[in-house]
This record gives C-alpha cells, sequence and structure tokens, in this order.
C-alpha cells in the first residue's frame, strides 16, 4: 500500500466529476486500500474520496473509529434520499487549509446505494456524523467542496 498525495486548493482536479466504476478488479481493491493508507496517514480524517487523490472513480473510504479500526469502502456511493430534518455542523477538509472550518447544513439522515467489492449493489440508511461524512465525500465525487456551499462573504475571506 502507499500513501498518495491529497491535492490541495485550489487544484482543478478538485472540480472534476468522477465517472463510475465499472471495472471491479485488483486495480480497484488497490486504489482502495491506497486511499485507507492516505486517509489513515492524515491527523484527523475520518473519509476520503478519490477525486482528492487523484483519481478519478467514484470511490470512498470512511473510518468514524476512534482507533482507526473499522474502515468501509463506498464504490459507486449515490445518496437516494435526504431528510428534511438537517443539522449545521462545522465541516473541514483535507484538501482545504486545516484552519478553515465552517457550519454547513446537510441533512440529518440519508439512503444510499452502493456497491461492493464485488459488484452487488446493497442500500442503507445513514443519520448523524456518518450522514455528514457521506454527503461530504460525496460532493467530492461530484467536483465540489464543502466551502461551496459557503456564501459568498464567508467564502471571500478564503481566497
Amino acid at each position: 500500500m502507499a500513501v498518495l498525495e491529497v491535492l490541495s486548493y485550489p487544484d482543478e482536479r478538485l472540480t472534476q466529476v468522477a465517472p463510475a466504476v465499472d471495472c471491479f478488479d485488483e486495480q480497484l481493491k488497490a486504489d482502495l486500500d491506497n486511499m485507507l493508507e492516505t486517509l489513515y496517514a492524515t491527523k484527523n480524517g475520518v473519509g476520503l474520496a478519490a477525486t482528492q487523490v487523484g483519481i478519478l472513480k467514484r470511490l470512498v473510504v470512511i473510518d468514524l473509529s476512534m482507533n482507526r479500526d473499522n474502515p468501509f469502502y463506498l464504490v459507486n456511493p449515490e445518496i437516494t434520499a435526504f431528510s428534511e430534518e438537517q443539522t449545521h455542523q462545522p465541516e473541514g477538509c483535507l484538501s482545504v487549509p486545516m484552519d478553515v472550518r465552517q457550519s454547513i447544513a446537510r441533512a440529518e439522515k440519508i439512503s444510499v446505494t452502493s456497491v461492493k467489492l464485488d459488484g452487488e449493489c446493497f442500500s442503507f440508511e445513514a443519520e448523524g456524523f456518518l450522514a455528514r461524512c457521506i454527503q461530504h465525500e460525496v460532493d467530492h465525487l461530484d467536483g465540489k467542496l464543502f466551502i461551496d456551499h459557503l456564501d459568498e462573504a464567508v467564502l471571500a475571506e478564503y481566497r
């Protein structure tokens, strides 16, 4: 496994929309393992999208455990439903300078479909911090950063 370079804002590659994965092979597993190794090499990251490390595929790794020993992979994740209830919580990002943290509105609960490494589809519900993380990472796959959710006055501080 390898630790990959995490791209930093304003790198244009962070605005690319990642295409769906259609080849479930050893390279896919290697990409996910390298992404996880990269996530664990960060001080406080809990999630990483493939586009953040220059891999143009719809892949996400997340580990919310305190010991960083309970990872899960999302391949071609799609959020299929958002609750009307929203929460405002501060977010940061491995691709944005660490001193940039802002409160962002996100759905409290979401429904997600994804694909396992063997190509089998599955669905699940997520809420709270996990739902927030998934929404954040799927935004990356769609070429968005959390700062894209900020109003122009706040965003101007960081430009």
